[in-house]
């Protein structure tokens, strides 16, 4: 398989060069690392790095998804995997999440809840999130979902029926929904989880919890409620 992973980052000087040098080069054709309006300096970090660096000034998550999506090679790859740069996922676990895919799952999503979490990795208000998130798509979409988890592989022509959207937090909610109206085939596979490098965007915030959390229960709601 041709696999390219994208890797958004916010600030994210200290974690990105770990996160890169652990990933199974084997596995993958190419990285491309999405800055997203870093003040610190990670966009000079990530040019000594071996990848491909795209700017995005749009702020949010979503954007620098899809920005990283857009911008790679011109020949599409046939999986695509979503790593986030602040070293809390175990990027050398990404070939468990591509045995998932080809054994054909065609939605791979890296489940914190079932994996290894060390202690303090997931703050209570994420844990609470995911669960209400969780049993919110098992209500509406009939799926059982453990985790909204970031970390994530999908199969290029699978990704290319969702037409993705969402510019902020409800990327990975919006995937995870839309996969179960689009009948993809989707798999769970337990990751390890650590505590991250630096202070979340989201969670680490009253603010940005509050902002997180209504984007995901809203795009919940708003594809629950479509007509199937």
């Amino acid at each position: 398989m041709k696999v390219s992973v994208v890797i958004p980052v916010f600030n994210e000087r200290e974690s990105l060069p770990l996160v890169v040098g652990d990933i199974p080069r084997a596995a993958i054709s190419e990285i491309v690392v999405v800055d997203n309006g870093s003040t610190d300096g990670t966009d000079l970090v990530a040019r000594g790095l071996p990848v491909r660096v795209v700017r995005e000034p749009r702020r949010g998550y979503g954007s620098a998804c899809l920005a990283g999506v857009a911008a790679l090679s011109s020949a599409p790859p046939d999986v695509i995997v979503f790593l986030d740069g602040d070293y809390s996922d175990h990027p050398e676990e990404l070939t468990l999440l591509l045995s998932a895919i080809g054994g054909g799952a065609d939605l791979a999503i890296g489940s914190r809840a079932l994996g290894n979490a060390e202690p303090g990795a997931l703050l209570p208000q994420a844990r609470f999130g995911n669960r209400l998130a969780c049993f919110l798509i098992r209500l509406l979409y009939g799926h059982r979902y453990t985790d909204l988890g970031p970390f994530r592989a999908i199969r290029w022509e699978a990704y290319q029926r969702l037409g993705m959207e969402d510019t902020n937090f409800g990327w990975t909610c919006e995937m995870q929904v839309k996969a179960l109206r689009h009948g993809l085939s989707i798999a769970e596979v337990p990751v390890s989880y650590r505590r991250r490098v630096g202070v979340s965007k989201i969670t680490g915030t009253l603010w940005g919890t509050v902002r997180a959390g209504y984007k995901i229960l809203w795009t919940i709601a708003r594809y629950g409620l479509k007509t199937r």
